[in-house]
């Protein structure tokens, strides 16, 4: 039976936004990226309030079915919790369906939060482990999830439970010091499950080498060869294939290309990610996403998920 949380309690997470596949890394690789989501959440008697500020305002649900809300619920059933009421205010600077994790963002700062809320009455938070495998639950690979779990860059993988069950795992990669990001975020907005249906069932041999290869390359350009990053970030197995439903980021990621910059789709796009260990974008790159409705602008790399008791300030 689960207890119920006294009303009173206020809780914060603050959770980075992601960019998924870096290119080879179909549904493995992630990285998180220095722009935050907010939660804070409070226990009432009863009811449920929601409130939305920043990216989504006026355009998600604000009832039990809002992502933060459903995440939040599962939290406190695992942790043997129920709150009889909820404010939850989502103060969001992530961009929604831009490619850039904003739904894996809402279900592990739903998570965390729950860790701040139970801590109040003497139970244990969730491991980062729980946190990965129940966000990733919701995700339906680990990508995302776990970058916005541990921060920085990800391998990420599923194995199989003994009851068949898959079980989310992800490991920590060192991201070199000398590497920038460059998000360029259009106003165009996707489907991951559209652009996800344009990939084939089946691939060749040629081209699942050829992505193996990249993207074993790619862990060792991101922790030591930032100069491998070109050769490292090719792929051949989504990104081409979602050019059609893309054209302007496919055409951006090509260009920053041809200037030097290891441009990949951010996730299932249309955000474009590039990465580079020089100091800025070519002027005419920076140019031509401007006059083409992106918006770019550099990004550090994101930290990992940070929960705390009461309302705190963002860092």
């Amino acid at each position: 039976m689960n207890t119920t949380l006294p009303a009173g309690l206020t809780a914060t997470a603050v959770v980075a936004a992601s960019s998924a596949n870096l290119g080879p890394g179909f549904d493995s690789l992630g990285l998180a990226l220095s722009l935050y989501d907010e939660i804070i959440v409070e226990t009432t008697e009863s009811g449920l309030r929601l409130e939305v500020e920043g990216e989504g305002a006026g355009q998600v649900p604000l009832d039990a079915t809002h992502l933060v809300v459903r995440a939040i619920e599962a939290g406190l059933a695992v942790t043997g919790h129920r709150a009889a009421g909820l404010i939850v205010r989502c103060r969001n600077e992530i961009p929604h369906s831009r490619g850039l994790g904003s739904s894996a963002a809402a279900v592990v700062g739903g998570l965390a939060v729950v860790n701040g809320l139970v801590v109040q009455v003497g139970s244990d938070p969730m491991p980062t482990e729980q946190l990965i495998q129940l966000s990733s639950e919701f995700e339906g690979h680990p990508d995302n999830a776990a970058a916005a779990v541990l921060g920085g860059a990800v391998v990420s993988w599923t194995e199989a439970d003994d009851d068949g069950r898959p079980h989310y795992r992800a490991a920590s990669v060192r991201i070199h010091p000398d590497i920038r990001l460059f998000p360029a975020v259009p106003q165009q907005r996707s489907s991951t499950a559209e652009t996800r249906a344009v990939l084939p069932d089946q691939v060749s041999h040629f081209d699942a080498r050829f992505n193996l290869s990249r993207a074993a390359l790619l862990v060792v350009a991101l922790s030591e060869r930032p100069d491998l990053l070109m050769s490292a970030t090719q792929d051949v197995l989504h990104q081409p294939q979602r050019a059609a439903a893309m054209p302007a980021s496919a055409e951006y990621l090509q260009l920053l290309r041809r200037y030097g910059v290891a441009a990949v789709l951010s996730g299932a796009g249309p955000t474009v990610l590039g990465l580079s260990s020089q100091a800025g974008l070519p002027g005419e790159a920076v140019d031509y996403g401007t006059a083409n409705g992106f918006t770019v602008k550099e990004m550090s790399v994101g930290a990992g998920v940070r929960w705390t008791s009461g309302v705190a300030a963002r860092n």
